[in-house]
């Protein structure tokens, strides 16, 4: 039994914390737009930080880089 790193874990954490913001996103069309902003968010960190977990986002057009661009 292999214990996952901190990397596996973080990119487990992402990808479940998308799948809650798209749930929200499908109850509250209010709030439709900004949870699928988050849930896309979280998918790409967790799709980078699987690849190259000590890695520098290169180009902020590419998606949120830090926290607090998040929604």
């Amino acid at each position: 039994n292999i214990m996952a790193n901190n990397a596996e874990l973080a990119a487990k954490l992402l990808r479940a914390a998308s799948n809650f913001f798209r749930a929200i996103a499908d109850q509250n069309p209010e709030l439709k737009e900004q949870m699928l902003t988050n849930a896309d968010a979280c998918e790409l960190i967790a799709d980078r930080v699987e690849v190259d977990p000590l890695g520098i986002p290169a180009d902020e057009t590419e998606g949120p880089n830090t926290p607090d661009q998040l929604n």
